[in-house]
């Protein structure tokens, strides 16, 4: 694997701000792997696992989108970035900014499998994001560096659909098994999004599942693309998201973003 590609050789920022801001952003470049990428004249988009997030404040989301715009006829450049907790969501945030979906699914790294259908159903909906219905609201990644035990990321999402008005609060937790062999998505439908942090917090009864969609046109598309794309993870054509990467030291984190 290499680093990201900035694609911004000849290219000055187009202010000191940007200058700033970019010199922060890829400090720790070296620790950045790129998943996945899409280059045009003028757009760079990046999929970005960042293996240091697992030293940073606990809780700290491991994937970094970024976009990054020349400008050919001044020869200067400014991007954008965002910080998110899984790899569907980083990849909606792409797509909004005008990345082409099929440019920036995940380069064909070891890693974990979705453990069943359901987990790629979600998964897409997370990506495409129909309508714009999710709003992220809050995420936590439980990343315990840890060969004892899974990881774990939780995204709170408040879910636009009417379909979802009685339960909008939407909690999609995210588990990969300690041997990182397979990784299931599932989703909770709560209230309030204080009920859902109760919940997070005790555990004391299983997940609220959401209920299951009515048939509208955009679940109709959900349906039919969770047909493909459980096709295309049983003929083994589903790109695997990331492995495990290596810490510091004599400590090992481990990580859905390297091997």
């Amino acid at each position: 694997m290499t680093g990201p590609d900035y694609q911004i050789d000849g290219f000055v920022p187009a202010s000191a701000l940007v200058e700033e801001d970019f010199h922060a952003a890829t400090l720790s470049a070296d620790m950045h792997t790129e998943l996945a990428s899409h280059h045009t004249k003028g757009n760079t988009f990046l999929l970005l696992y960042d293996s240091a997030a697992v030293w940073d404040v606990p809780g700290t989301a491991e994937y970094v989108g970024m976009r990054v715009q020349r400008d050919l006829f001044e020869g200067t450049f400014a991007f954008e970035h965002v910080r998110q907790p899984t790899v569907p969501i980083t990849q909606n945030w792409l797509i909004s900014r005008g990345c082409p979906p099929d440019a920036i699914e995940v380069s064909a790294v070891p890693g974990p499998s979705p453990a069943d259908g359901l987990t790629s159903r979600l998964e897409h909906m997370l990506r495409a994001n129909p309508d714009g219905r999710y709003t992220l609201l809050d995420h936590h990644t439980h990343n315990p560096c840890s060969f004892n035990e899974g990881i774990e990321v939780s995204a709170l999402v408040h879910d636009g659909h009417p379909d979802s008005a009685e339960r909008p609060y939407r909690l999609f937790l995210e588990e990969t098994t300690p041997s990182l062999a397979t990784y299931t998505v599932r989703e909770g439908a709560f209230n309030s999004a204080e009920a859902a942090d109760a919940w997070l917090q005790d555990r004391v009864t299983p997940l609220p599942t959401a209920p299951a969609p009515t048939g509208s046109t955009v679940d109709r598309r959900a349906a039919a693309a969770l047909i493909r794309t459980t096709t295309s993870a049983t003929a083994g054509t589903q790109l695997p998201l990331p492995g495990i990467a290596a810490a510091h030291g004599t400590v090992h984190a481990r990580s859905r973003g390297l091997s």
